[in-house]
């Protein structure tokens, strides 16, 4: 596929560089020679320097035949212009646009073909805020996503010893846990993938377990391989930038909630944003003379939201230090991320990772519904709709062990009666399944089908299996 991505920041990079890696054919626009030179150095890419939204400048980037149109620029405004220009001059196929502003959401008659023609709006602010959301709800997981309109949810979890499931294999699974029905899709013992799991693989202490269940059964997975903790009540945030007050006001009605911000005259609008019950201080995050005062001990949750990834690792060490259960932090830079995960920052924030998802299920081929990319990148796990049938694809109709899966992908679970039999949305009214996989489980047409990929290199031949092509006879 070729795309055009407009604007070479952190979002940007962070896109190019995931979409690079799949062998898509990647032009970045940035008026910053420096930073495109550096991303060129790095990423096999091709980088045209100049204001991305005049039609010369996209022209000689290749809009003319580009299959989609990313704005990654720093202002809105950009965005919304660059992807008018792709699709009134260019006819580009699909362009979707960085949008910070709430103003500005997906079906918005501003947005359509005959606004801004913006097919996708992505906000990493919001993203990062509702994934922080999810891991707020569930203290004890690594992260939680949702597939199948939130039907289904793949959870990451650090096994602790003395847990239900651990020092067990799988196959003890349902006598050990019988009240929920799940499946274990991948387990990284000391950062490194178990190349196969079977019946006899047994988890153990401090692996890194990655499980599909209802999400309805989140709490019974968790339990399984963790003892329960409190739930979370006092929560308190260093930053009170974009993600830090869209978190607050989301969070505030649930929760005991504190704001740490630096800037005066920050803390003033944060105080007429926020209601009496959040606390906004001027202080910072990083005084240890604070953090004593606010009683950093008694917390259940510390997160270090700001804009600076050094200052977040210092706040997050020092509340972690002084006695705070959990600590968060927001991290731009990938390999501060990689770095301080699992440390004594229980979770590191990618905000370009939040939203790849986002990005990636326009780029796959078949009827996808929904990506998310994990483990920083390295792994992903898709859900797609099986469409046409047993003789023109090879998912439909078969069983789990037919399909021609790459070695260590794993279909989890699929969800069936979302869509009618003439694959349109069965509406409201329907009463969709949730089934998890075993080897004997037949897919049906329409059945929405959710599978881990430990490695990305494996997204194509996944993807194949779910093309429907009228020359295919299984």
């Amino acid at each position: 596929m070729k795309i055009v991505i407009l604007g070479a920041g952190r979002v940007g990079e962070s896109v190019a560089e995931s979409l690079v890696s799949e062998r898509n054919d990647i032009t970045v626009v940035d008026t910053d020679p420096i930073r495109l030179r550096q991303l060129q150095d790095r990423l096999d890419l091709r980088g045209v320097v100049g204001n991305g939204i005049q039609p010369s400048v996209l022209r000689e980037a290749g809009i003319e035949d580009a299959d989609m149109l990313i704005g990654c620029a720093p202002m809105d405004e950009t965005n919304l212009v660059v992807c008018k220009v792709a699709h009134d001059l260019f006819n580009v196929p699909t362009t979707i646009a960085r949008i910070r502003s709430p103003e500005f959401e997906d079906g918005s008659p501003l947005l359509q073909r005959g606004g801004f023609a913006v097919d996708r709006v992505i906000c990493p602010e919001e993203s990062v805020t509702a994934y922080i959301r999810k891991l707020i709800r569930y203290p004890d997981a690594l992260q939680v996503l949702e597939f199948a309109d939130g039907l289904v949810s793949l959870i990451a979890v650090r096994a602790l010893a003395g847990a239900p499931m651990v020092q067990h294999s799988l196959s003890e699974l349902p006598s050990l846990v019988p009240d929920a029905d799940m499946r274990i899709v991948a387990i990284y013992r000391q950062d490194q993938a178990l190349t196969a799991l079977d019946g006899h693989t047994r988890v153990l202490p401090g692996d890194e377990v990655f499980v599909l269940a209802a999400t309805s059964h989140i709490r019974s997975v968790l339990g399984a391989m963790r003892a329960a903790s409190d739930p979370v009540r006092r929560v308190m945030i260093a930053g009170g930038g974009k993600v830090g007050l869209r978190l607050a006001r989301q969070i505030e009605a649930d929760y005991q909630v504190k704001i740490v911000e630096m800037d005066k005259r920050r803390c003033e609008y944060l105080a007429s944003q926020l209601s009496d019950r959040t606390l906004v201080l001027n202080a910072d995050s990083t005084d240890e003379d604070l953090m004593e005062d606010e009683n950093v001990r008694e917390l259940d949750l510390f997160l270090a939201l700001t804009s600076d990834d050094e200052d977040n690792i210092m706040a997050c060490l020092l509340a972690k230090r002084m006695g705070a259960k959990r600590v968060f932090a927001l991290i731009n830079r990938r390999a501060y991320a990689d770095l301080v995960q699992g440390t004594q920052i229980d979770i590191a924030i990618s905000p370009s990772h939040a939203v790849l998802g986002e990005l990636l299920a326009f780029v796959r081929r078949g009827d996808v519904a929904a990506v998310h990319s994990l483990r920083h990148g390295a792994a992903e796990a898709l859900e797609a709709i099986v469409r046409g049938d047993r003789r023109t694809c090879r998912m439909a109709g078969r069983r789990v062990e037919e399909l021609e899966l790459p070695r260590g992908a794993q279909v989890g679970a699929l969800v069936r009666g979302l869509h009618l039999a003439d694959g349109t949305d069965a509406g409201r009214q329907a009463r969709p399944q949730v089934i998890i996989a075993h080897h004997d489980t037949v897919i049906e047409p329409n059945d929405h089908v959710i599978v881990f990929m430990p490695r990305k290199r494996m997204v194509r031949e996944v993807e194949k299996l779910f093309q429907v092509a009228a020359t295919f006879f299984g």
